[in-house]
């Protein structure tokens, strides 16, 4: 799972790898808390759920075990 704490968005990867074109469709689930998109492949297959409102939607266990996306492009 990877966090972008100023964009307050997770991304939680259900698959070894995504390459770029392989979602094929996204399901979007509004929530009072943020929003969650679900993202599939042509045969149907999900392939990864983004959250956006990550700090209110998700356990803060999960999101403080998530590799910090947004530390990243800082130290580049």
């Amino acid at each position: 799972m990877t966090f972008d704490a100023e964009a307050d968005a997770a991304y939680i990867t259900l698959v070894p790898a995504i390459e770029s074109g392989r979602s094929a469709r996204d399901e979007v689930v509004e929530t009072a808390g943020g929003t969650v998109v679900l993202d599939f492949d042509q045969a149907g297959m999900l392939l990864g759920v983004e959250v956006l409102g990550a700090m209110k939607l998700l356990h803060r266990e999960l999101v403080a075990g998530a590799e910090r996306i947004d530390l990243q492009a800082d130290t580049q």
